[in-house]
């Protein structure tokens, strides 16, 4: 399994956010809609992520403590050709447990993503993902913790919980 370091905030106005961006170089990837379907699982999180852009979707299924602190999360991808059939499937299988909607732009600094979401009926969140992936342990902690400071996100309140437990 893949292993990344992470860290969410809610954060008032994600447009205030775009000259800290600009300062640290980070680069704009892609604005999307994303639709998340999560299932009831005895173990981790499962959830099955569809795009307006796509017909195709990914199963993400991921264990991560729920800390307000910068946190480990492993977890496993898997693209989906036909993301309608599979959500049918897990449903009757698990059950849905909670569908989230959200807008995201998804920003790029080295291996670290930083996602500014406006969530459907939740507000607005930053959420870095920093992937172990092609360096050190130690020189991830570093850039994330660079990103946090730049960024000043220390600042803002700390989400330990996943968009589906807000």
């Amino acid at each position: 399994m893949a292993k990344n370091l992470e860290f969410k905030v809610r954060y008032e106005s994600l447009d205030t956010l775009l000259p800290r961006l600009a300062g640290l170089e980070a680069t704009h990837r892609e604005t999307i809609y994303q639709v998340d379907t999560y299932f009831h699982n005895p173990k981790g999180r499962l959830k099955l992520r569809e795009t307006d852009d796509a017909d195709e979707g990914w199963l993400i299924y991921y264990e991560r403590p729920n800390e307000l602190e910068s946190r480990y999360s492993i977890y496993q991808l898997c693209k989906i050709a036909e993301p309608t059939a599979l959500k049918d499937l897990l449903a009757a299988a698990l059950g849905i447990k909670t569908i989230v909607k959200k807008q995201r732009s998804l920003w790029m600094y080295n291996n670290t993503r930083i996602h500014l979401d406006r969530v459907e009926s939740l507000g607005e969140f930053v959420e870095l993902e920093t992937v172990f992936q092609g360096q050190s342990e130690t020189e991830a902690i570093k850039e994330h913790q660079h990103v946090k400071i730049t960024l000043d996100l220390n600042a803002a309140e700390p989400i330990a919980v996943s968009y589906s437990e807000l």
